[in-house]
Parts: C-alpha cells; structure tokens; sequence
C-alpha cells in the first residue's frame, strides 16, 4: 500500500477562471513521464484523494499537475485557491501505464487530449527518451475555447526543438481560431482533416494511439479505429490504442 508524504506548493499557476496548475516538492520516487500521482487534502476530517497526471518530466525538481475546479467535487475548489508554502497530501508512488515503454513497436504516434487530458503528453513531450522512439509525433490537443489551450509556450518550444518528427494539431470546437480546427475530435478524424494536417495517416501498420481526457471522446474514437482493425493494446495482445484509467 503506498504511503502519503508531505507535499508543499511552490507555485499555483491560474489559465482560465477554472483551469489551474499547481507546482509542488515532494519526496516521490522514480517516475515515468504519463504517469499519474494521489493528491489528498483534509476535508471534515476525512482524507480525500484524487488521481492526478504529472505534467513535468521525470528529471525535473519540482512536479506539477493540471486540472479544472469540478463544482460538484469536494477537492478541485480547495486545491486551486492554495498557495506558495501550502501543504498537500501526495501518495509516494506513481501509476498508469500511459507510458511510452508500454507501447509497442510503431513509427508513428498520435496523442489525442481533451482538456487537461493534454497534462500526460505534455510530460512526454518533454522527455527526451520519447524522441528515440519514434519517426513522428502527432499532439491533438481539444478544448472548447482557444482560452483553454494551456502549455502553449512549452509547446511551441518542444516544437523548435523537434521540428521535423513534432506534429501540433490544436482543435478548438466552439469558436473559429486562425490555425486551429474547428471540429471535435471524432469529427477531424472522420473527415481525414487531422491526417491531412498531420501528413501521415492513422493505421495498424506503423501507428499507435494514446488517449487522455474525455471518456465520450476515447469511446468513440475507439469505435473509429477499430472500423481500421485497430484494436486495444494489453501486454498479452499487443495493439494500437492506449488510454488512462486513474486507478
């Protein structure tokens, strides 16, 4: 059973009215960049926890997470009014297996994110290791306002550095942006736009699908890929699509 640690915010980042990112230090292990942590306040006396992606790197000092305030939800509201010097509560082990170690041989990958579903790709996007696996990298990034697109700075900087195997494909639904596509993610692909814009095609023969965000959207793509024979990745069936379950 993992243990909580304590944790102290270094930085509270606002993007949007509800959009946060929070810096911390803590005493966690080893990590892989796409893996996600345990974050826990007190509330009424009880701890309440919730599953978070990292958005640094592994060789990073200080980790980061990336979420929006969930009304209903009991921990999103405190944790985005902390500040510097605050005290968190952090489990001291990582988990998820959206990693890039866990896919399979391929030349292409393709990161499709929904809102802070873009927090694990952003980690991978910063690793190094990521950029040995791989002829090109495709990042999908979806949001309903161009407000909403985060970590455009780290981005466009990943970008420079890896120009020629880094494809960045904003989608923004709800509001015409100048070198965003407005459509949905289902949408883009059915229509062969995020293929066109990317300049490589998404099949079984040397592609692989990571997904993180909303579970419409991973359902239906799923459903998509599948009519191109491609099918979920296990370790005991190597496949095409790899998605996040937070527990």
């Amino acid at each position: 059973m993992p243990e909580w640690i304590e944790g102290r915010i270094t930085e509270n980042r606002q993007w949007t009215e509800r959009l946060f990112s929070l810096r911390f230090k803590a005493p966690i292990g080893n990590f892989k960049a796409g893996q996600f942590v345990r974050i826990a306040l007190e509330i009424e006396g009880e701890l309440v926890a919730r599953p978070y992606s990292l958005v640094n790197s592994p060789g990073e000092a200080e980790f980061e997470i990336y979420f929006n305030i969930v009304d209903e939800g009991p921990l999103t509201p405190r944790l985005a009014v902390l500040q510097q010097g605050d005290v968190i509560k952090v489990a001291d082990q990582t988990y998820g297996f959206l990693t890039v170690d866990e896919v399979p041989a391929a030349r292409h990958l393709w990161m499709l994110a929904t809102g802070t579903g873009v927090g694990p790709f952003i980690s991978i996007i910063k690793s190094e290791d990521t950029w040995q696996r791989f002829e090109k990298i495709v990042l999908v990034y979806s949001v309903r306002t161009a407000q909403e697109l985060a970590y455009q700075d780290l981005i466009a900087d990943v970008g420079k550095q890896y120009h020629q195997q880094l494809s960045y494909i904003p989608l923004v639904t709800r509001e015409l942006v100048e070198g965003a596509i407005n459509k949905r993610v289902t949408d883009a692909i059915e229509s062969g736009e995020l293929e066109q814009q990317a300049g490589i095609s998404m099949n079984p023969e040397n592609s692989h699908v990571m997904m993180c965000g909303n579970s419409a959207m991973i359902a239906d793509v799923i459903e998509l890929l599948k009519l191109r024979d491609m099918r979920k990745h296990l370790r005991r069936e190597p496949g095409h699509i790899t998605t996040e379950k937070y527990h």
